[in-house]
């Protein structure tokens, strides 16, 4: 598949959010092309967002009224960080209702169950999120970046459990920053972000332990809370580090993993528990899949393209 056919492939009408990306992303239209404005308003009509709109409670939740985070990964929680990759925000009524949840049961002070002092990928995640939804100045979201801030280790990264140290694992804090628009990171947040880039560029973004942990060589997507090659490229370049040469590995490997057709595979579907894992599952949990297993993926080729555009612009 030449670049053409790739493109027209990403194009195609039923999958609106990739077709939206693509033309934005790839293509640099305007948002306001009308083409892109037919594409975005589509989002909410087929698709993959389509899909999990029409499965919402009518209170605004998923599965549990009672958790936002439970079950994983079906529970509302996990709905809303896929809506918004896809692109949707709180102009969708429905989307407002589920964020409204957010801030009621997570982001309420004095509450026992908010996110505050939370693990940091919990709070990164719903920072990221909620600051797509179109909730970046609002001053519960902004608590949640200086909570981001505060808990970035000495070494630059960050740990989700106690640590002393931070880990490649720990990405959402980056994550988030790279949400922000830059007219709205304040110094601290900067400083914050040129320290995480350090921590990940460092380390190639695959560097860690004296093995390779297999699963950061697959892709996958959703990636609820879990790391690979992939997810550090997209967030490092995001934050305008494509022209670093420490990425030149990662970037190899991204290259090495494209199939001759021009597309990218989704490797896994989380929890990814192939080969070199490592681990078990204490609960069984549903995975989430809008794309087949080990077929051409529109979502992670989507990604890979913006990746490999950032980086040639930067160079």
């Amino acid at each position: 598949m030449r670049r053409q056919a790739v493109l027209d492939w990403l194009l195609e009408e039923n999958q609106p959010s990739v077709r939206y990306y693509a033309l934005t992303d790839l293509l640099e239209r305007p948002r306001q092309d009308a083409e892109a404005r037919e594409a975005y308003s589509n989002i909410q009509k087929r698709g993959w967002a389509f899909d999990i709109l029409r499965s919402q409670k009518k209170q605004g939740n998923w599965r549990s009224a009672k958790s936002l985070y439970q079950p994983k990964y079906t529970a509302t929680n996990w709905m809303c960080l896929i809506l918004s990759d896809l692109g949707l925000t709180v102009q969708d009524k429905r989307v407002r209702n589920a964020a409204d949840l957010f801030f009621k049961q997570w982001l309420a002070l004095p509450s026992a169950e908010n996110i505050f002092n939370d693990e940091v990928c919990i709070v990164g995640n719903t920072a990221r999120m909620l600051t797509r939804f179109g909730f970046v100045d609002d001053f519960r979201v902004r608590k949640l970046f200086d909570r981001l801030v505060e808990d970035q280790k000495e070494d630059g990264g960050w740990h989700c459990f106690e640590s002393s140290t931070g880990t490649l694992d720990g990405w959402e804090a980056l994550a988030a920053f790279a949400a922000l628009p830059n007219s709205k990171r304040t110094r601290k947040i900067r400083n914050s972000i040129e320290k995480g880039a350090e921590f990940y560029l460092k380390r190639g973004l695959i560097h860690e332990g004296r093995q390779k942990y297999a699963p950061w060589f697959r892709f996958h997507y959703p990636n609820h809370y879990y790391y690979d090659t992939l997810v550090g490229l997209d967030v490092i370049t995001r934050l305008g580090y494509g022209d670093d040469r420490r990425l030149r590995q990662a970037l190899r490997i991204l290259t090495k993993k494209r199939q001759r057709n021009g597309t990218w595979l989704l490797d896994a579907v989380h929890p990814d528990l192939g080969p070199g894992a490592k681990y078990a599952l204490r609960k069984k949990v549903r995975p989430v899949a809008l794309e087949k297993a080990g077929e051409p993926s529109k979502w992670v080729t989507l990604t890979a393209l913006r990746v490999l555009k950032r980086v040639e612009e930067a160079s």
